[in-house]
């Protein structure tokens, strides 16, 4: 029978649990890369083929999950160690007539091939080993998923194709995208069979992740679900994983209940866990009731207004002012700077995160203070900096309830030189996936989604790479971008073509030069900032309050000359020079 064949009649499919963990626990095999032992130990990896199978599994995977890690480096050893591992897992499961399926893991990030190419590579050579079932596994992104399933399809009509991604406990992957967006942008590719989840979570969260499914969107594609035996516990020098077998089996049994076609293990699991899951597996002959299963309904709630956000919409020019947050816990004159900019006009005022990397208030704390006291419409800023996507969730979800729901979303400065022998900077993400992050929690999480912004450095001198860049942070989720400061010719036409590329919002940057000092200052230590020479000659000589006559007259020079190809304008405010920003303010309203 073939494999649609046996699935058409409603009973589940048992896979075989982990390789990597359960072989890595063999004497004198711990540390040692498995998809090697397919040359070096092939009698190791026959034997855990055979102790699966045994204990009641009907699908194997071969020992190929890491294969792709070695394209484009060694496509020789690559090659090897897939007709191996297709030639052990063939071996072993001929005779109990169970399934072998091509397994391939994620595509190394920065490859010299895409996703797509190293997939359909890897998919090419499984192809002409004879197998005709494909597992893609424990992704992150759906980068590549595409081109691998309109090849098999091309390649090989009868291909199975089974696409898998590995979700946290929040249903987020390590990329920050959400496995229930993942899962039905898969489930629509009519060249996938099966779509589902494995890895980085237990049975318990993956039960709860799929009973929150809306079921209509898999179509008639099979869910599969592979969890962790647990979570990971470091016992000596050792990672294990101390869920009990009988308890898998039964959230197991309770995960077939809820709609999983195809299930078997990840990481931890053993065969005892497969046994145990066949036992509790043997009465659940029948396909469960075809009921689309509803997300979890949320209390009514209307969404909030977002002012900066409906007035961009509506065409108004908009001004944001940017204000360092205090390097101390007083906190009275930047509420009289943000109160002075409030009555000047500001539509907006933007608080940077720790700029330059060093510590100052909190910008979304200082964000809800603002809001609360003043009604002034905040715009923080959030790096990714010193965060991981489980602080960063929760502090938008401190900023929605505060009633805070414009965020600027950007990668962050590093930790000064002069710290970092105490201080480390710590970068789990850029600000592209944090973008990405955060818009899927728009579409799941918040009743009032966050207008996301973005930075453009319009000075960068290959400004075709910020281009591509700002078009995926919009093909993520981003509303508008805030520019860095302009004040030359050449960000005057990368402003210009940016108009012509991008849809989003765009607010011109904006920086009174205060004093020569500050001009070359700014031209040689502040990434992304560009002052043309004879900008900073104009300075040299001059008395502060002449300097400042002349940052008024240049910023509104420069106003002008961008206000065809931009939707507002963003000021930052030097050295806390409220009364400059007022005076620049009035006479550009």
């Amino acid at each position: 029978m073939t494999i649609r064949e046996v699935l058409a009649q409603g009973k589940p499919l048992l896979f075989d649990g982990a390789m990597g963990t359960y072989y890595a626990s063999l004497p004198g095999r711990a540390g040692s890369r498995c998809e090697l032992a397919n040359t070096e130990h092939p009698e190791d990896i026959l034997a855990i083929h055979r102790r699966y199978l045994d204990a009641g599994s009907r699908a194997v995977r071969t020992n190929t999950f890491d294969a792709s890690g070695l394209y484009p480096d060694d496509p020789a050893l690559a090659r090897e160690i897939i007709v191996s591992g297709v030639r052990l897992a063939r071996e072993a499961a001929e005779p109990c007539g169970a399934f072998v399926f091509a397994d391939m893991g994620p595509a190394l990030p920065d490859g010299a091939l895409t996703p797509g190419q190293l997939y359909c590579r890897q998919a090419e050579l499984f192809l002409s080993q004879g197998l005709r079932c494909f597992v893609l596994e424990t992704l992150s992104t759906d980068e590549g998923v595409r081109e691998l399933a309109r090849y098999l399809k091309q390649a090989c009509p009868e291909a199975f194709l089974l696409v898998s991604f590995a979700v946290g406990t929040d249903g987020i992957t390590r990329d920050g995208l959400s496995g229930r967006v993942l899962l039905t942008r898969t489930a629509a590719i009519p060249e996938v069979d099966a779509v589902g989840f494995n890895c980085m979570s237990g049975p318990h969260h993956l039960l709860e992740l799929i009973r929150t499914l809306d079921r209509s969107v898999l179509g008639d594609k099979f869910l599969s679900v592979m969890p962790n035996a647990g979570y990971p516990t470091v016992l000596g020098r050792r990672v294990v994983y101390q869920s009990r077998s009988e308890y898998f089996a039964a959230q197991m049994a309770e995960i077939r209940r809820a709609g999983a076609m195809l299930v078997g293990g990840c990481c931890g699991t053993t065969p005892d866990h497969i046994a145990k899951t066949a036992a509790a597996l043997s009465s659940e002959t029948s396909a469960p009731a075809g009921v689309p299963v509803p997300v979890s309904a949320r209390a009514e709630r209307q969404p909030e207004e977002n002012r900066l956000r409906q007035k961009l919409e509506a065409g108004e020019r908009v001004i944001a002012v940017e204000l360092d947050p205090p390097a101390d816990d007083d906190v009275r004159s930047f509420m009289e700077g943000v109160r002075a900019l409030r009555d000047a006009g500001a539509d907006a005022v933007t608080v940077s995160d720790c700029p330059v990397g060093r510590p100052r208030a909190d910008s979304s704390l200082l964000a809800c203070k603002i809001r609360r006291e003043l009604g002034v419409e905040p715009l923080p800023h959030m790096t990714c900096r010193d965060r991981n996507l489980n602080a960063t969730k929760a502090l938008l979800l401190g900023l929605s309830i505060e009633g805070v729901h414009n965020v600027l979303l950007v990668t962050g400065d590093p930790i000064p030189d002069e710290n970092r022998e105490e201080v480390k900077s710590v970068f789990n993400f850029n600000s592209r996936k944090l973008i990405r992050y955060v818009s899927d929690l728009n579409q799941q999480v918040f009743t009032t989604p966050f207008c996301l912004f973005a930075a453009l450095n319009v000075n960068a001198v290959n400004f075709d790479v910020q281009l591509r860049l700002a078009q995926e942070k919009e093909a993520a989720g981003v509303f508008g971008f805030l520019t860095q400061p302009v004040h030359s010719p050449r960000a005057l036409e990368n402003l210009a073509r940016a108009r012509e590329v991008l849809h989003g919002k765009l607010l011109g940057g904006i920086f009174p030069i205060v004093s020569h000092r500050n001009a070359v200052f700014l031209n040689n230590e502040v990434t992304g900032v560009t002052i043309p020479a004879e900008i900073v000659a104009q300075y040299e000589g001059k008395s502060r309050e002449a300097a400042e006559e002349l940052a008024v007259e240049l910023s509104l020079r420069f106003a002008r000359e961008m206000e065809s190809c931009t939707d507002g304008l963003y000021l930052m405010t030097p050295f806390r020079r409220v009364e400059l920003m007022r005076r620049i303010m009035e006479q550009l309203r």
